[in-house]
């Protein structure tokens, strides 16, 4: 990461063009059944991305190799796109996880 200091105003506006655009692109990407599920969706995703976009920006770019090479607000945009994007993958698998434990024996969907 370069040492070039940024403003905290730049970085929140960094970690939420990335939330909302990956979050927009999961919407997208798997269509929702309503407004309902796409507004959830879209929310949920923002939030995860805002709240987990720089250590996933920082996890990514040490992953990939490039970590020096990125200013801290490519870092943020990068992250928080990522962490938006795989919100809500993560909160499907949990769902259809959760949805199989209560079925009942021998129930088939």
């Amino acid at each position: 990461m370069t040492a070039d200091p940024i403003s905290p105003l730049a970085l929140l506006s960094a970690k939420l063009f990335g939330a909302v655009a990956g979050s927009a692109i999961s919407v997208a990407y798997l269509l929702p059944s309503g407004r309902r599920e796409a507004a959830i969706r879209f929310l949920a995703g923002a939030v995860m991305g805002l709240v987990f976009g720089g250590p996933a920006g920082l996890m990514l770019a040490e992953h990939f190799g490039f970590a020096s090479r990125l200013s801290a607000s490519e870092l943020a945009l990068m992250g928080s796109a990522a962490a938006s994007l795989c919100a809500w993958g993560a909160l499907g698998v949990l769902t259809r996880f959760i949805d199989g434990l209560f079925q009942p024996a021998g129930a088939k969907r």
